[in-house]
């Protein structure tokens, strides 16, 4: 029987002797099939989703329940508590431990409420974590709601107790029964109920109970932009193109993938090297072209730079079977070759997020067939090894990944409210409760912010670049451990010799800073690292100006020995303000002198600029 070029086996597909001997007849090792599949073109190995029978019930079922779950895997949450409980049930040390640990934290609370009754200003006999700031009002301190926090403070510690340090429970269901239960937990917190929050309560005096009525409205206005599927209130003040994405520029190319968009110089002369921006394809590209003051493009622009970005396509249906491979070629590597066409400099190239990921991918491959065209390497929040990609990998295990591909082969994409579902639920008491608490028990409507409306404009992800990605990057770590394919050739981040100027953030719930901050030893290049304060978005959108700002900076040498996280930020230097000047200066030392500017398109050379920026993929829903 003739080998199929999607199927792996021993065979000349996989390079392997094709004549059969006895040690060939055994079945192989999963070890040996994953091996034998890495060895393959990304194009010749089918999604496991695509691997089952014509007319399989798996799928549709699978599918189902995935959009019942929100996305969340029931097996892999059943073999969690199993695992959880099974080893509890068999640990009897652990269990008098944890008897004990109630008993002491029933009487440390019986003492406090003793003490409290006479003293009011008594400590509390357990305080909230630096990060919680729920029960910072005053109003938490007097009876009876101090009772109401220190007993929810002590639950929510005894039930971190309890799921962690069971021995024989493996780590990965350990952290996602960890941040199960904080959810549930979450749900329960005395700041959720009205008549047990003083602050909903002194609102509700202070206005006669009109919060409640404001917020009756808001509910009622929230619920129905869901169900029309509109943005959120205040967003239709931060119009694409009006008051956001408004740097002056014209799209020179466009394929079925990408704009790109050549912004127009605004100093007479600039830096010969153009600078690229790869955002991420799970946002939409302005969010470094916010309104004027908040542009990182129009900073650039005005700094004596001519900066081309890629405005990726919503993918739908139709893109179902567009590639990681896809997103480099038609994204990346097509812009780079129409920069060329308008100016020979060497290109900066800048990416964000999962656009960072493919810029170092991208340039490992440049790098080993000696393609010099990129000029240094900048990437703001983005990971090359997976390895500690934070909370997100509670999401990824077989089970879930297995599950969102089904979901995702129905669709052809992972759906914007999945996406955002996601994020959200990893930072709950941030985005949600408090959000509830705020608009529909005080009746307040915060103020949008252009930040807060480009959140509010998402993006899809097509089936199989987001399958590869979780399973190639997350799953596998391909790409950090050198086994990951490009053009039939694996590739290495060792070969990235380029300058690279690394950007993370402290409080970054997608892309970890100690994630981030890998790239120094995964490369053989000189790597400056900043870790500014902030989140994923709003530590990367610092313009100078932007008060509390402030940022650690270091440069690692080639030949330096490595150090550590914890202490290159002990050891960095901490300086005041953004960080956006440094990078424009170290930018600055890697350009030649300036010059007169570069065209506007190359129209003889099929590279016109017959539309104004922003586009019109950006405007895709």
């Amino acid at each position: 029987m003739p080998h199929r070029s999607d199927e792996i086996g021993v065979g000349e597909n996989v390079g392997i002797n094709s004549s059969v001997t006895a040690q060939d007849m055994r079945r192989p090792s999963s070890w040996e099939l994953k091996e034998a599949k890495r060895r393959l073109p990304s194009s010749q190995v089918a999604l496991r989703s695509e691997q089952r029978k014509p007319f399989s019930f798996d799928r549709p079922f699978h599918a189902a329940i995935a959009q019942s779950t929100m996305g969340i895997s029931p097996a892999a949450l059943i073999q969690t508590y199993t695992d959880w409980a099974l080893h509890l049930l068999l640990s009897p040390d652990k269990q008098v431990e944890l008897s004990e640990r109630a008993l002491r934290q029933w009487i440390r609370l019986s003492e406090y409420c003793l003490r409290a009754s006479i003293d009011p200003g008594a400590a509390f006999c357990i305080d909230p974590l630096p990060q919680d700031r729920r029960f910072a009002g005053e109003g938490w301190r007097h009876w009876p709601f101090n009772l109401f926090q220190q007993s929810f403070l002590l639950t929510q510690q005894w039930w971190h107790k309890a799921m962690t340090n069971v021995y024989g429970v493996s780590e990965h269901h350990e952290d996602v029964l960890s941040f199960l239960a904080r959810q549930i937990l979450d749900v329960m917190s005395p700041t959720n109920f009205p008549f047990a929050n003083p602050d909903v309560i002194d609102a509700t005096i202070h206005h006669g109970g009109s919060n409640f009525w404001r917020g009756a409205l808001n509910f009622l206005e929230d619920a129905r932009s869901f169900a029309a599927g509109d943005k959120p209130a205040g967003s239709e003040a931060f119009e694409v193109g009006r008051d956001v994405a408004v740097t002056p520029g014209k799209v020179i190319y466009r394929n079925r993938l990408i704009e790109l968009i050549q912004y127009a110089p605004m100093t007479e002369e600039v830096h010969p090297e153009p600078i690229l921006i790869v955002p991420a394809w799970i946002m939409k590209y302005y969010i470094l072209d916010l309104s004027p003051e908040n542009s990182l493009v129009r900073y650039l622009v005005s700094h004596g730079y001519t900066v081309f970005m890629i405005s990726w396509k919503n993918p739908g249906k139709e893109d179902r079977d567009l590639g990681l491979d896809d997103y480099r070629r038609l994204g990346l590597m097509a812009a780079m070759k129409a920069i060329g066409e308008i100016t020979p400099a060497r290109v900066h190239c800048v990416g964000y997020c999962l656009g960072g990921t493919l810029l170092a991918l991208a340039a490992a491959a440049m790098a080993r067939t000696g393609d010099r065209r990129i000029r240094s390497i900048t990437l703001f929040a983005a990971q090359v090894d997976f390895t500690e990609a934070g909370e997100l990998m509670l999401f990824i295990d077989e089970a879930q990944v297995s599950l969102l591909e089904d979901m995702m082969a129905e669709n052809g994409y992972l759906d914007t409210k999945q996406l955002a579902g996601a994020f959200q639920f990893l930072r709950s008491n941030d985005l949600i409760w408090s959000a509830i608490i705020r608009s529909y028990m005080l009746g307040e409507r915060p103020g949008m912010v252009d930040l807060m409306a480009w959140n509010a404009d998402p993006t899809r992800l097509p089936y199989r670049m987001h399958s590869e990605y979780l399973r190639n990057l997350f799953l596998d770590n391909d790409l950090a451990e050198g086994r990951f394919v490009i053009e039939g050739h694996p590739i290495s981040l060792r070969d990235i010799r380029t300058p690279i100027f690394a950007v993370s953030t402290v409080s970054d719930h997608i892309a970890p800073w100690r994630s981030v901050y890998k790239i120094q030893m995964l490369t053989d290049a000189d790597v400056t690292f900043v870790l500014s304060n902030g989140g994923h978005n709003a530590g990367i959108v610092s313009p100078p100006g932007h008060p509390r700002r402030h940022y650690q900076i270091a440069t690692h040498k080639e030949r330096q020995n490595y150090i550590d996280p914890d202490a290159w930020q002990e050891a960095a230097a901490t300086r005041e303000g953004a960080w956006w000047p440094e990078w424009v200066d170290w930018l600055g030392k890697l350009s030649a002198p300036v010059t007169v500017p570069p065209p506007m398109g190359a129209p003889n050379k099929g590279y016109a600029a017959p539309w104004d920026a922003p586009g019109s993929y950006v405007m895709e829903p």
